[in-house]
């Protein structure tokens, strides 16, 4: 197989293969109350304290409303705590329980051991390669969901 075609083949089945692989990993026994598109949401709202939805919607790219759905189903697992702010009761901040901290980071564990494995395999020579590869990648991503 050419470049070309191997690249195309690695690229078209490499998401949703990590995709799958990863459901299987971070949604374990322990974690079986919630789903992998949950795990993400975890992820974003993060373990530095307090965020508010808005901000969460927004760097997950999900309407408010899609995620205020997510929530509340995390919120009832125990996961994720929600409170109005004080001074302005239109703001909604979030947050992670002990278990929300649990999940995010048993999937931050996920996503070292995944690094790792792709790193382990290559030189110091081959890492700025990928990086540069990887980085372009990114670029065309984010620039084609930008024309739409």
């Amino acid at each position: 197989m050419d470049a070309y075609n191997t690249i195309n083949d690695i690229l078209v089945h490499l998401f949703n293969e990590i995709w799958e692989l990863e459901k299987k990993a971070i949604i374990t026994e322990e974690f079986k109350d919630i789903t992998n598109n949950d795990m993400h949401i975890i992820e974003a709202i993060g373990v530095s304290g307090k965020t508010t939805m808005s901000v969460v919607a927004k760097k997950m790219k999900i309407t408010a409303g899609s995620l205020t759905t997510a929530v509340n189903g995390l919120v009832n697992k125990k996961y994720v705590m929600r409170a109005r702010g004080e001074e302005d009761r239109r703001v909604v901040y979030i947050w992670l329980t002990e278990k929300g901290e649990k999940a995010y980071y048993h999937h931050e564990e996920f996503h070292r051991e995944m690094t790792n494995a792709v790193l382990n395999r290559l030189d110091e020579k081959e890492i700025p390669v990928l990086m540069k590869t990887l980085d372009g990648l990114s670029e065309f991503f984010r620039g084609y969901s930008s024309e739409e």
